[in-house]
């Protein structure tokens, strides 16, 4: 259950930083560079949003996590996250799945799935990089 919630914790942060993103993305960056410079543009921030959240998330953990479940915290939040996606953006859209894949521009669409990679496997780096704590302090 602790990484269920932990995984939580992580989406909830990367999330909100999305939702920011996306807005000046839709707003501000598709009217002028359009759809696939917009989203190719916003990438590299998502992915540094996911480095800092799974990095606030296990540094305020009191137990260090294996790489197991560091692994289970980033695939529970990418699943959470498709949900979320694929049920409620959708609905609010007005799109069906097969819509939504059929205008997926090919380019910034498969840096998007790359970077739904990294936002699962994020956790198990950035726990895989964490200096261990010690005991005897």
């Amino acid at each position: 259950m602790r990484v269920v919630r932990l995984g939580g914790a992580y989406l909830a942060i990367v999330f909100l930083v999305g939702f920011v993103l996306g807005t000046v993305r839709v707003l501000w960056l598709v009217p002028r560079l359009g759809e696939r410079s917009s989203e190719l543009i916003e990438t590299p921030f998502m992915i540094v949003a996911s480095y800092a959240g799974a990095r606030f998330v296990l540094n305020r953990t009191t137990r260090t996590l294996s790489n197991r479940h560091a692994l289970a915290m980033g695939l529970i939040a990418l699943g959470f996250l498709l949900t979320f996606e694929l049920t409620f953006v959708l609905a609010l859209r007005g799109l069906s799945l097969s819509d939504y894949l059929a205008n997926r521009d090919p380019v910034s669409g498969s840096v998007y799935l790359v970077s739904l990679l990294l936002f699962a496997l994020m956790p198990t780096f950035v726990q895989a990089h964490r200096p261990r704590r010690s005991l005897d302090r």
